[in-house]
C-alpha cells in the first residue's frame, strides 16, 4: 500500500486530497468523505482500510488546510461550507479518480461519515460518474438532494440511537428512494449512537456494528465497482 497528498484540478482552482493506493498497484475508484472534524488521521485511516482491501482511495480536504477537534468549531466549519464549492470538490475529486492509471473501475463510489455521509449521497445525485453511494449516519442541514436524478444504488448505514439522523429520518429517506424506483439497501443498528464507526471516539465507538457495517461497505463496493 501507498499513501500520499495530492492536489486535484477542481474547476480552475485545485483541491488537496490523501491518496491511497493498493500494493496490488490498482483497484476500484472510491472517494472517503470526511466527517464535520476536517481531514483528520481517522479519515486517512479508512483510506488506507480501503487500499488495504483492495480500492484506490481518495479523500479530499474539504476544508482546504483546516480541521479540528472541537465539537463548536466542527460545526463552524460544516455550517460555514460552500456546498457550490463542495460540489465541484467531489467533482474534480471523481474525475481524478477516473483519470488515475490505477484506477480499473468505469465509474467511481463515494462513501461518507456524519457530514461527509450527506455528501456522499449529494455526490451521486450530482454526477453520473458515481456507480456506488454508501451513506453513514448522513446528515447535513444545507444539503439538499436532488433524488430523481440519484443513478447510483446506496447502501445507508446508520444508529439506532441517533438523535441527529433519526430512525423514522432514515425510513423516510428509504421510502421516498423505493418510491422514486431507486435501489436502496438501509441497515439501523440498535442501541448504538452516531459515528459508531469512528474508532477514535470511544464515547460512541461500537466495536461490533462498525466491523458489520464495514464489511457490508467493501462487498457493496466489490458488486458495484468490480471485484479485485
Amino acid at each position: 500500500m501507498a499513501s500520499e497528498m495530492v492536489e486535484f484540478e477542481t474547476n480552475g482552482g485545485t483541491t488537496a486530497g490523501y491518496l491511497s493506493v493498493p500494493a496490488t498497484g490498482e483497484g476500484p475508484g472510491i472517494v472517503v468523505i470526511q466527517e464535520w472534524w476536517g481531514l483528520v488521521p481517522h479519515i486517512r485511516d479508512v483510506a488506507d482500510r480501503f487500499a488495504a482491501a483492495g480500492f484506490v482511495a481518495l479523500a479530499p480536504d474539504l476544508y482546504h488546510g483546516r480541521a479540528t477537534t472541537s465539537p463548536d468549531e466542527a460545526g463552524k466549519l460544516m455550517m460555514a461550507l460552500d456546498i457550490a464549492q463542495v460540489e465541484k470538490d467531489l467533482r474534480g475529486a471523481i474525475q481524478f479518480l477516473r483519470a488515475h492509471p490505477a484506477v480499473t473501475s468505469n465509474k467511481i463510489g463515494t462513501v461518507g461519515f456524519c457530514m461527509g455521509g450527506a455528501l456522499s449521497l449529494y455526490a451521486a445525485t450530482q454526477n453520473e460518474q458515481v456507480g456506488a453511494c454508501v451513506v453513514f449516519y448522513g446528515g447535513h442541514p444545507k444539503v439538499h438532494y436532488d433524488l430523481e436524478n440519484l443513478h447510483a444504488p446506496v447502501l445507508g448505514l446508520y444508529a439506532g440511537r441517533d438523535t441527529s439522523v433519526t430512525p423514522d429520518a432514515v425510513r423516510q429517506l428509504e421510502a421516498k428512494l423505493k418510491e422514486l424506483g431507486k435501489s436502496v439497501e438501509m441497515h439501523i443498528y440498535p442501541d448504538t449512537k452516531h459515528a459508531f464507526f469512528n474508532d477514535t471516539r470511544p464515547e460512541v465507538y461500537n466495536k461490533e456494528a462498525a466491523t458489520d457495517a464495514w464489511q457490508r461497505t467493501v462487498e457493496f463496493f466489490r458488486t458495484h465497482l468490480g471485484k479485485q
